[in-house]
């Protein structure tokens, strides 16, 4: 069974977006010494009425990994407001990441009291690992004020750290000192950028700098970008990268990857919505003289595997099916179409609840739930409680109909070690026919 359902879990052509199962934004991208490429992400919170749904509300920041492009890991949760002992509730801002000296950063922007736009800090979190055990360290002093947000770290050949940061027309650059959560100089003001925003971004590509950013661009920011021969600048403007993806924010990051350059970014064409957003690369490519040449957005085939996926029947994977369910509203039907013949069905009605006990969370931790269903809809959505605790709306995209089953989302969440675990999924917001539930430890 372990490689039918690791099956449904992977593919072979990318898709954008490419996380779908909750919302994401402000893609950090990052390439670490074991060889995979992270993207730290912000959270648009989902699962209040949709006029209570703003930017004040985002919170706990996910990261995801991939090794290949196309199949992508949900690390789980980095940080969240309430672990600060600073700051307010919610504004979890467009993140970034660095490492260095074993250690990894992450860095954030916080409001740290109202009002709130008169008050942004550059918050650090620090740890011995890409996902997990990242510790609260305060906020970078010297840097933030009003409307100053979207931290971006790049680390130079020679070891020396800068920073960027900025919002509201204004960006500032500054060197960090060795113990990266200090300022080594004073911020100065970034010069020669074209209708700078927001969302600033250093990277480094054959002995020039590139600075990429969001522009002001009314209702459509667009990513723009600056070369320079040094991480300071001066800078010159070269233009536009990507245009707008059809929603008023706009915010990106650029890496390389096994030989490839990705540009990563944000559209609402999961959502439709400017505050329910959702991450997307594509492929980018550079002129003879270092320019960009210009991103078109795909929603699929960006990067095509030319094997297929190993499979490793071998991972710890436990499983629940309709049967182990505790039906509080909602029937089990039978349906050979289904690997699994018995499904639950009715989630479409209000108040629908089907709920799992002795759930295994293994040596507890980091766990990955997956969720293995069909839907008409183009999309639907369950809220998911676990432990009793309200975790999160899931996502569940159209599968091409009812009979379908092929659709799989999931979330990492932290669980109780061995079978010491409740999984609540409750419904009311478009038709699926749930298959089974997967509990599975990360690598």
């Amino acid at each position: 069974m372990n490689e039918y359902l690791i099956s449904r879990q992977t593919r072979k052509t990318s898709v954008n977006p490419f996380i779908k199962s909750i919302y994401t934004a402000d893609p950090s991208a990052h390439v670490w010494s074991d060889g995979r490429l992270y993207v730290y992400a912000s959270r648009d919170l989902d699962g209040m009425p949709t006029s209570q749904i703003n930017f004040k509300t985002m919170d706990q920041y996910h990261a995801f990994s991939t090794d290949d492009m196309v199949n992508w890991i949900d690390e789980g949760e980095i940080i969240q407001a309430r672990d600060l002992n600073w700051g307010v509730e919610g504004y979890m801002w467009a993140p970034d990441a660095a490492f260095k000296s074993g250690k990894y950063y992450f860095y954030f922007p916080h409001t740290s009291a109202e009002p709130w736009n008169d008050n942004w800090k550059i918050g650090v979190a620090i740890s011995d690992n890409p996902t997990t055990g990242f510790e609260d360290a305060g906020y970078i002093v010297g840097a933030g004020g009003h409307a100053l947000i979207d931290p971006s770290v790049f680390i130079d050949d020679d070891d020396q750290a800068y920073l960027y940061y900025g919002g509201g027309a204004h960006g500032y650059q500054v060197k960090l000192n060795p113990d990266m959560i200090s300022l080594k100089t004073n911020p100065e003001e970034i010069i020669g950028l074209d209708d700078f925003h927001e969302a600033a971004w250093v990277f480094k590509r054959e002995n020039k700098y590139y600075l990429t950013y969001s522009d002001n661009y009314s209702g459509n920011n667009r990513l723009k970008y600056a070369m320079s021969d040094t991480p300071m600048g001066p800078w010159k403007s070269m233009g536009i990268y990507l245009n707008s993806v059809g929603l008023e924010t706009s915010h990106g990051s650029v890496v390389k990857y096994k030989g490839e350059w990705y540009a990563f970014y944000h559209s609402n064409d999961l959502s439709g919505s400017n505050v329910l957003r959702s991450i997307c690369f594509d492929v980018l490519k550079f002129n003879s003289d270092g320019t960009i040449v210009p991103v078109i957005p795909t929603r699929e085939g960006a990067v095509r595997l030319d094997t297929d996926v190993v499979l490793d029947d071998e991972q710890m994977i436990s499983v629940k099916t309709a049967k182990d369910a505790e039906i509080i509203v909602g029937s089990i039907i039978q349906d050979d179409r289904s690997f699994f013949n018995s499904v639950l069905s009715g989630f479409n009605l209000f108040g629908s609840t089907v709920k799992f006990n002795n759930v295994n969370g293994f040596d507890g931790g980091n766990v990955n739930i997956g969720f293995y269903y069909s839907t008409p809809e183009k999309l639907a959505k369950l809220r998911l409680i676990v432990n009793d605790e309200n975790i999160s709306v899931i996502n569940f995209p159209f599968t091409g109909g009812t009979h379908t089953y092929d659709g799989y989302s999931n979330i990492t969440v932290k669980m109780n070690p061995n079978k010491n675990n409740n999984v609540q999924l409750i419904g009311g917001n478009g038709a699926i026919i749930l298959e089974a539930i997967t509990t599975q430890k990360l690598r």
